[in-house]
């Protein structure tokens, strides 16, 4: 194989018990004598490690023809097999490689005193990756997977680049870290007890009440930790790794769970902690407004999800978003993605005028004395639209999509019990030992079907997580079987609580398209509750604003056209948003800026004319 090819076998997709080794009796090397793809038992000496079972593939990269071949690739009935050849730009060899057939990984991000370093690219790319070398908890091999090099090649290989004295400091144990966990619906799992005490552990820097005063966190940092909310458990994250004394701090997805307005007070924080006290801030965000509010500088990840990833020197903010959503990187002469992610800038939907599939009369729901109540003016869902529904965290838009699902019982009021509801809920716990596939085609017998494949299937890329296991799936890969066990019901409403939730950004736009798309073509009538702007935009025909004070009371009025909802929610929380000239993205004006002040003299806080 060339030097600019590399062969990937998924170990979690190869099933030698349910094919006849295609890949093996297909291969010209192999049909000419040569050891090309073998039995990984037979591939290793005795006593020699290595990943996968004894029957599973390997591949010879040296005897292998790459892709101009190719013939392994298309014989696998799993597609367990990639031979892929990387850019020709690519001259370096990989920064880690898991071994043989393995993900590797090109490039690394250069922390920087004081400043705000972000990381954009989709999942499986390995920022992660990245983030475990920066972080001390593994040694990068240089692709040496057989021996482990010393620091000091590794040091070597980046001699004279920026981060020749952060790996000599790491070298050297001269560097702390503080890291945010991806997922914090895990934190239950690995402690027990009061948000309080957990955080106590923590504050290293004597700023613990500072921080939860102005997360907002307070009034439940007693609570125990299992009965806190995804944006609860968020913002806890946040603090136990901010109130930490560290030179260098990881946060993997900030935004998951919590309101706009959460997302400004958590970048605020870490601005403040990097600018003030000279640390060094790496985040990894998919919120593009969020990310080009709080990064000073920005590396662009791409390549092959679960094959390879790059990650390029780092660009100016506006710059990386940008060229990352045109699929281009213009410093590397280097297109990784034929399509552009778009960004439709348009006026406002009309009214929808068809039947009306929902109606629900005014609505209380108390939690008892002195704990959280909503109220709910009664309203009109029609067929054939998607109503957004927006608001802060803690304000009731969950226990809505409750009532209406049948979950709770209204304290007041009756919600249609003939109403069928295929409800997609904020939070998914799976604990069913299914795979994939046996779990949708549970659900719909449409499962296999060419519509089925074509309308949520595909958009939704289930294709690669068919066969693997509910518990073994990723945050995101879990969300996206949720979207599609959701939209394969056949329902009167379908009721999606954030759906955005640990999607990248291209998997964002592909299931916004695929709920539209849906809802369009089955007159079917959505409910989507969401804190990402951009996908209720897109989404939406109406929306559903709630306000009230968070965890104390709720309301929510009537559906209204999506110029007075957007303008009367954003609004509440004082944040006007603008459109890039180059892309049309949504970017949030800097408070007090000029811009800033003329849309809120205007009323205009999304949709501003001429923009």
């Amino acid at each position: 194989m060339a030097d600019d090819s590399i062969a990937v076998v998924d170990l979690d997709r190869c099933q030698p018990d349910r094919c006849n080794y295609e890949c093996m009796n297909f291969c010209p090397p192999n049909r000419t004598g040569k050891e090309c793809i073998v039995k990984r038992g037979d591939a290793y000496d005795e006593g020699e490690e290595y990943a996968g079972s004894d029957d599973q593939v390997w591949i010879s990269e040296e005897i292998c023809l790459g892709e101009t071949c190719g013939i392994c690739v298309e014989k696998c009935p799993f597609d367990a097999i990639e031979i892929i050849n990387l850019p020709q730009e690519l001259n370096d060899e990989p920064v880690h490689r898991y071994g043989e057939n393995s993900f590797a990984l090109y490039g690394l991000p250069a922390p920087q005193e004081g400043r705000v370093t972000g990381i954009l690219g989709p999942n499986g790319i390995g920022k992660t990756t990245a983030v475990h070398i920066l972080a001390d908890e593994m040694t990068p091999n240089l692709g040496r997977f057989d021996t482990e090099p010393a620091w000091e090649a590794v040091i070597d290989e980046y001699r004279g680049t920026e981060l020749q004295d952060y790996l000599e400091d790491l070298r050297d144990g001269d560097v702390t870290v503080a890291r945010k966990p991806q997922y914090v619906d895990q934190i239950p799992d690995q402690f027990d007890g009061p948000a309080r005490t957990l955080l106590e552990q923590t504050d290293e820097r004597g700023a613990l009440d500072e921080l939860i005063e102005r997360t907002g966190i307070a009034p439940v940092v007693d609570n125990h930790i299992d009965d806190l909310s995804g944006g609860e458990l968020q913002r806890v994250a946040l603090v136990a790794t901010l109130a930490r004394d560290a030179d260098f701090y990881f946060l993997d997805e900030i935004t998951p769970y919590l309101d706009i307005g959460q997302r400004m007070t958590a970048a605020q924080l870490i601005q403040e902690l990097a600018e003030d006290e000279d640390r060094s801030m790496l985040v990894v965000e998919h919120d593009l407004a969020i990310l080009d509010l709080l990064a000073d500088a920005l590396h662009v990840a791409y390549g092959e999800p679960g094959a390879y990833g790059i990650i390029t020197s780092p660009k100016s903010t506006k710059n990386g978003i940008n060229e990352y959503l045109s699929g281009y990187l213009e410093n590397e002469n280097m297109r990784f993605r034929q399509q552009e992610i778009e960004f439709e800038e348009h006026a406002p939907r009309s009214i929808s005028t068809g039947d009306v599939v929902v109606e629900y009369p005014d609505l209380v729901k108390s939690y008892g004395d002195g704990e959280f109540a909503l109220e709910v003016e009664g309203g009109q869902i029609r067929e054939s639209e998607v109503l957004g529904v927006v608001g802060p965290n803690g304000i009731g838009k969950s226990t809505f999509a409750k009532l209406l699902a049948g979950r709770l019982e209204p304290d007041e009021g009756v919600v249609d019990a003939d109403l069928d509801i295929a409800y997609k809920p904020q939070y998914i716990e799976i604990d069913q030992p299914m795979r994939v596939d046996a779990f949708l085609s549970s659900i719909t017998d449409d499962f296999g079907s060419s519509y089925w494949s074509t309308e949520i299937a595909q958009p939704l890329q289930l294709d690669r997580v068919m066969e693997q296991q509910l518990t073994d799936l990723s945050g995101g890969e879990r969300q996206r079987v949720a979207i599609a066990a959701c939209l394969s019901k056949d329902a009167d409403l379908y009721l999606l609580d954030e759906p955005s939730a640990h999607l990248d950004v291209e998997q964002r736009v592909m299931a916004t398209s695929a709920i539209r798309r849906y809802a369009e073509n089955h007159d079917a009538t959505a409910m989507v509750i969401d804190h990402d702007i951009y996908m209720i935009d897109l989404l939406s025909d109406r929306l559903l604003v709630f306000d009230g004070e968070p965890a104390q009371h709720g309301h929510a009025s009537p559906p209204v056209g999506m110029r007075d909802g957007m303008n009367e929610f954003l609004e509440n929380l004082d944040v006007t948003f603008r459109r890039d000239e180059r892309t049309s993205r949504p970017r949030i004006n800097k408070p007090g800026s000029q811009l800033d002040r003329k849309q809120k003299r205007e009323g205009e806080y999304y949709y501003a004319p001429g923009q």
